[in-house]
């Protein structure tokens, strides 16, 4: 990994919370240096959401960790002039401005585009709204995931709606984000003129529904909970049981992988039968075709139907809590430490990808 690939790239990350704070970390972990300018009265709202483990006095949380990363911390109340002068003095050299304020606060606090450019022609200033620039309304994951219809498909029949348990939309909107500002660097190498990039996490998440919006927008079909079952594939998500009581799940996406499959579990003739001779009736017929695999999966280990699966190259698991995902050497080496404040952090990497 060139972690200096940024290093002449300095950034200011006026965000908070979760979507843009990640950003500016990613371009942090790729060498940038990165300065997280903070409320002086208030601090990043994140540094008070604590577990009930964490120290109740300590400035730094696992939340707040999770996305702040090689970074210097300011304090300012851009609202007096003094602080205010000292931002836009390094706005002035400065490559990148992250930032998520409500709409009319950018006005509010002498920080419009207008000003920030005044002196900085080749600024560009990476924006993140609710519901995009013109509306005022206050945002947060949880009410995302309710109104752009991933809640309503998340969850199980007996459970009713439930949310991710992890701020999906923010990781996406910040991921659209990351994407618009590479752009924009990559554009003002010809232009030498900066721009705005805007993301709202609304539009990220409708863009993100992916096969489940073109189900509804071409078939009107309304996705039900299915718990972790896929609405186009089976046997995809459904969970079972073997001897010693291990949770697994299998993801059979050809006709190849279930004729391999059957042959495995001594029930080659499914392939043949009516209700299973196609990925769409064996959709149409998933709770049959499921108790017929536990009733076969119950006699075998976790261990030997894993490696069973893993030789035929059969998509296969054991449903892993965080303990025994951070067990594994290769989730290790995505670990990134840090001391903030006196205080070991550790975070997973925000790159996931590498090159050579």
């Amino acid at each position: 990994m060139k972690s200096s690939l940024f290093s002449n790239l300095k950034i200011i990350d006026l965000s908070t919370v979760l979507a843009g704070p990640s950003v500016a970390t990613f371009f942090a972990e790729l060498g940038a240096e990165v300065t997280k300018i903070e409320n002086k009265r208030l601090g990043d709202v994140t540094r008070t959401w604590k577990l009930p483990s964490e120290e109740k006095d300590s400035p730094i949380s696992a939340y707040f960790s999770a996305v702040n990363y090689k970074k210097k911390y300011i304090n300012l109340d851009i609202s007096v002039n003094a602080d205010h002068t000292k931002l836009i003095e390094m706005t002035n050299s400065s490559d990148i401005v992250i930032m998520n304020f409500k709409k009319g606060d950018e006005k509010k606090l002498n920080i419009t585009e207008e000003i920030l450019r005044k002196n900085n022609s080749r600024l560009i200033i990476g924006k993140i709204s609710g519901f995009g620039n013109d509306s005022d309304r206050v945002a947060y994951d949880l009410i995302l995931q309710a109104e752009t219809g991933f809640m309503s498909m998340n969850g199980t029949e007996e459970s009713g709606p439930v949310k991710m348990p992890v701020a999906f939309i923010d990781v996406l909107a910040a991921h659209h984000l990351k994407e618009g500002l590479l752009i924009a660097l990559l554009e003002r190498e010809k232009t030498q003129v900066g721009c705005t990039v805007s993301v709202s996490l609304y539009d990220a998440a409708i863009s993100s529904l992916m096969n489940q919006a073109s189900n509804y927008l071409m078939e009107n079909k309304i996705p039900k909970r299915l718990g972790s079952c896929h609405p186009n594939i089976a046997p995809y998500g459904e969970i079972f049981t073997t001897s010693e009581g291990h949770l697994i799940t299998f993801a059979i996406g050809s006709e190849s992988h279930f004729e391999k499959f059957c042959s495995f579990l001594s029930c080659g003739n499914l392939p043949d039968e009516k209700d299973f001779s196609t990925n769409q009736n064996r959709v149409e017929n998933r709770k049959k075709l499921a108790e017929i695999i536990q009733e076969k999966v119950k006699y075998f280990t976790s261990t030997n139907l894993l490696n069973a699966m893993h030789n035929l190259h059969i998509p296969c698991t054991k449903i892993k809590n965080l303990k025994e995902v951070f067990e594994d050497e290769n989730a290790k080496k995505l670990v990134r430490s840090e001391q903030i404040a006196d205080k070991e952090t550790k975070r997973v990497t925000s790159i996931a990808f590498e090159w050579e």
